[in-house]
């Protein structure tokens, strides 16, 4: 099997009566194991979509329906390893993200091993986003395909559609569990299995065809009442209290201020409840954050033992963020927005695409393997090695750069929004994305060359006298 090159993400959600408009949200930042690996966003049209798919990294083929619908995707640009989509929006307006690596344990691994020669994370969007009308259709076709194929990875997957939010976590090799997130609620997902109570009896639930059995039958519930999947099929480990768990804590610290947790405790709740509703810029910060305000911040005046202590959410490996919003306040054509940016994500900001399109900007569609500072993808890279050089001293270029950025990008949508008769309106989502990919690349190189030009006058090589 070829060498698998992602798994450390981070995961966010909101339901559409914790969003501020009541938009459903489902988030990622897509990490990888090494720092840089380009990634493109693009449309997959039907006529694009292969027939019969065969996989990379394992080698397996899949026969897939000959009526796909057009999606956006935000593949790999190197394709040594598979075209790892990562997520995107079809045009029914269903949103998946895939995927959140896990955790898993010995015990469930003993009576349903990971299939070698399965499907993972490499296959999933292009396995399933084409051929789904709902977000709860999205958890039946893939637990069809894991039921069938098997996965040789642990992986959380998110679907939504403009009412639900679903959640869906691979167990062992061929089973898996998914959850309905409350419409009122969010989410912060780490790398481990983070499914807590789950109710085989309810509507807000799904699972594999033996899951229920299995727990039974190999006595696997570690507790004395109630049913709760991390603990049976999910780790407690060292590594958790470390990288995974303080990055749920500081997501819920954020969106709950008034509630108190340990950052190393495992029992983070799954599903939690906002004290205000969550904007685009909420979940942004949270994808972006590295324990800002307390003492383990990687930039902060905290003991160098604290500020390493715990991984980070924004962090180098960051290779996009992406934020998929259904909206119910608008016209379907124009419902579904597929917000992104590139690179690690203290230096960026996220752009609201209309997925509704057959194409995109050149500056996002195009990330070579060698570095070109006219592609978002090794601008923003660019821009946030030098933030890392001095974070205190470029950190208000960088937010005086987010808000005129965001306000930019946000007017562009609302005229964008109010003329809609009489429109071709594939083109006119066209026209509308290239000029929010024009106002990004303008901002991020201005904000490129003020750093520049400021931290010149701070270089070590330098003299002081008058000459």
């Amino acid at each position: 099997m070829k060498k698998r090159i992602k798994g450390s993400c981070t995961t966010v959600l909101v339901g559409k009566k914790a969003s501020i408009d009541g938009s459903t949200i489902i988030s990622r930042n897509d990490d990888g194991h090494e720092a840089l690996d380009p990634k493109r966003f693009v449309v997959i049209n039907p006529e694009e979509q292969p027939r019969q798919y065969q996989a990379i990294i394992s080698g397996i083929k899949v026969e897939l329906p000959d009526n796909p619908l057009r999606y956006t995707s935000i593949p790999n640009s190197v394709l040594t390893n598979g075209i790892w989509p990562a997520a995107g929006i079809n045009s029914e307006n269903i949103a998946m993200s895939a995927t959140e690596t896990i955790t898993t344990n010995s015990r469930i691994l003993g009576v349903d091993p990971l299939e070698v020669s399965g499907i993972g994370e490499e296959d999933l969007v292009t396995l399933v986003l084409p051929y789904i009308h709902s977000a709860r259709e999205g958890v039946t076709r893939l637990g069809a395909l894991l039921e069938k194929y098997g996965t040789y990875e642990s992986n959380g997957i998110a679907f939504s559609d403009k009412d639900e939010i679903w959640w869906l976590e691979t167990i062992g090799g061929h089973n898996w569990a998914a959850k309905r997130i409350p419409d009122e609620a969010y989410v912060v997902a780490p790398n481990r299995m983070n499914i807590d109570e789950f109710d085989f009896k309810s509507d807000d639930t799904m699972f594999s065809s033996d899951l229920e059995n299995i727990i039974i039958k190999y006595k696997l519930n570690p507790d004395f009442k109630n049913i709760n999947l991390r603990h049976i099929f999910g780790s407690a480990s060292i590594k958790d209290t470390v990288y995974n768990n303080p990055r749920t804590w500081y997501g819920q610290k954020f969106f709950n201020p008034e509630i108190v947790h340990d950052p190393m405790e495992q029992d983070l709740p799954f599903i939690c409840y906002p004290n205000r509703k969550i904007s685009i810029e909420d979940v942004k910060f949270v994808l972006s954050s590295h324990f800002e305000n307390t003492k383990y911040d990687v930039y902060g005046s905290g003991s160098k033992e604290d500020k390493k202590l715990f991984r980070p959410i924004g962090i180098n490996r960051n290779h996009d963020v992406h934020i998929l919003q259904i909206r119910n306040d608008v016209p379907a054509e124009i419902a579904g927005i597929h917000w992104l940016a590139f690179g690690a994500n203290t230096f960026n900001t996220v752009v609201p695409f209309y997925a509704n399109v057959r194409d995109t900007p050149e500056s996002y569609k195009n990330a070579d393997e060698n570095f070109n500072l006219n592609q978002m993808y090794w601008l923003s890279c660019t821009t946030a090695l030098l933030g890392d050089t001095d974070y205190d001293f470029y950190v208000d270029m960088r937010n005086s750069y987010e808000l005129a950025a965001m306000a930019a990008y946000r007017n562009i949508e609302n005229k964008t929004d109010a003329n809609l008769t009489g429109q071709d309106i594939n083109s006119y989502l066209e026209k509308a994305n290239q000029k929010l990919a024009d106002e990004a690349l303008k901002y991020q190189t201005k904000l490129l060359g003020d750093m520049v030009i400021a931290g010149s006058e701070k270089m070590k090589l330098r003299y002081n006298l008058n000459d």
